[in-house]
């Protein structure tokens, strides 16, 4: 599913959701078509400026099947920063972040991915302060892993938990502000 209410492609929207979202609601951040985890969605036209504008980063923490085992000398590379090549070609670095190999996480809702018994898998743990490009890809993809899936499981406070695929769960603005360390 794309992020968004309208496309020119034939692509799954948030329009095709059974939920009646209020006029003027927006994605906050994206999640790409082959992503999948936490969308913030809002009516709050300050929520964007206030969540990515400011000088304060906040934290999004992605989980990342990966072709390959992933050895601790490339996770060293992961968490120094990588360089690839943005839109444009532009070179691009990313900055320090953590990372981590992990277990399957296990995730109880249902995914097109399917591992195949003949390759091996590593999943790792992202915590980023930055998100451009389709980041986390390119940085696996860069010390030479390709993601196979790739889940947001939460931005700052405001995590999956208890909510299932394509479900909807609605916070007052109280709890979403407190819950991303913004101070109105």
């Amino acid at each position: 599913m794309v992020s968004q209410f309208k496309s020119d492609h034939p692509v799954r929207l948030l329009g095709d959701l059974n939920f009646d979202f209020p006029e003027g609601t927006h994605a906050l951040g994206r999640l790409d078509n082959e992503s999948e985890g936490l969308l913030l969605l809002t009516t709050d036209k300050r929520a964007t400026k206030l969540l990515f504008e400011k000088n304060k980063n906040h934290k999004r923490v992605y989980k990342v099947m990966v072709f390959k085992t992933v050895t601790n000398e490339t996770v060293q590379k992961l968490q120094n920063g990588v360089e690839f090549k943005a839109r444009g070609g532009v070179d691009y670095t990313t900055k320090p972040c953590e990372v981590k190999v992990i277990e399957d996480p296990n995730f109880t809702f249902k995914s097109s991915y399917q591992k195949n018994e003949f390759r091996s898998y590593s999943w790792l743990e992202f915590v980023l302060t930055e998100g451009k490009y389709r980041q986390v890809r390119k940085m696996c993809e860069t010390v030479g892993h390709r993601c196979k899936r790739l889940v947001r499981t939460s931005i700052e406070g405001l995590t999956l938990d208890g909510i299932g695929v394509g479900e909807i769960k609605e916070v007052n603005a109280e709890y979403f502000y407190e819950n991303l360390n913004i101070n109105l």
